[in-house]
């Protein structure tokens, strides 16, 4: 057996211990291949959960709902409730942490109606080194993190989501409407029904990519280097200066540095993808 085997078999391990789990799922690389390996380990004693709010867009939530059903899991969809807390909409340094562990918290309230008493999470081992204070409200908690624990890597859990036929292996990281809002300024139903609105534009447009970054009436667009030529063509800019315009936006602005993960955390973006990076989670 070789070192992945093992460790996928450390996953399986964890999730027979449980008995039966309850899987906080948004559809991701993640938590498709925890679910699927929950599947695999538990059969009817898997459950997928996803918390329904304005800050998840509706094609993610689309997507959970079919990627569960293809692997013939249960799914429950909960009501999200961070829009009335108000540490989460004032919109300050912590605001993920507050979110998560409002999600968190209704998700194990949904799994015990269920009989289930063990929600896992699909944090994977590279996670801590990110800005990620949700993971602190997930071991407040005591939400487990079966792929974290077996050390598995983001590339082991796309390498392992290959293998095993998951459409997920390749999926760009995705992350909620409001992480596109500056820490500071608050967050309103009406700011993440425009994000929403301009990033589905744009994907329709056939960009991969992106980021709709809400500066108030101007908006930011972020999109992979080799997205950018796109712009290069008046029409299209055009279009799209336009929709952003009937969303509100009386600016808008291409960044030049591109599509980078977290570029509004306290800390600073995380670099920006190579190249390679770029076409493979394309």
């Amino acid at each position: 057996m070789n070192a992945l085997d093992a460790k996928e078999e450390a996953v399986k391990g964890l999730l027979r211990a449980a008995g039966g789990a309850a899987v906080a799922f948004s559809g991701g690389a993640d938590s498709t291949l925890l679910l699927d390996l929950a599947r695999e380990a538990l059969g009817g004693r898997a459950l997928a959960i996803t918390v329904d709010s304005p800050i998840l867009p509706r094609r993610e939530l689309s997507a959970a709902q079919a990627l569960a059903a293809s692997l013939g899991v249960r799914h429950m969809v909960a009501p999200g409730r961070e829009m009335s807390i108000p540490d989460f909409v004032s919109n300050l340094s912590r605001r993920c942490y507050f979110c998560k562990k409002s999600h968190l918290s209704d998700m194990m309230e949904a799994a015990r109606d269920l009989g289930l008493t063990v929600l896992f999470h699909g944090a994977n081992a590279d996670d801590p080194a990110d800005h990620r204070p949700g993971l602190l409200a997930a071991r407040e908690l005591g939400v487990r993190a079966p792929l974290a624990e077996a050390g598995l890597s983001k590339a082991e859990v796309r390498e392992l989501s290959r293998r095993r036929g998951l459409s997920t292996w390749n999926k760009p990281s995705s992350a909620c409407l409001a992480s596109r809002i500056p820490h500071g300024s608050p967050v309103t139903a009406l700011k993440l029904a425009a994000i929403e609105a301009a990033e589905d534009f744009l994907h329709d447009q056939g960009l991969s990519q992106l980021r709709v970054r809400h500066h108030g009436d101007t908006a930011r667009v972020e999109v992979t280097e080799c997205d950018m030529p796109r712009f290069l063509d008046p029409a299209f800019r055009e279009r799209a200066a336009a929709f952003l315009e009937g969303l509100g936006f009386r600016h808008s602005a291409l960044d030049l540095r591109g599509y980078r993960t977290g570029s509004l955390n306290p800390d600073g973006p995380a670099p920006a993808p190579s190249k390679d990076n770029q076409r493979k989670t394309k």
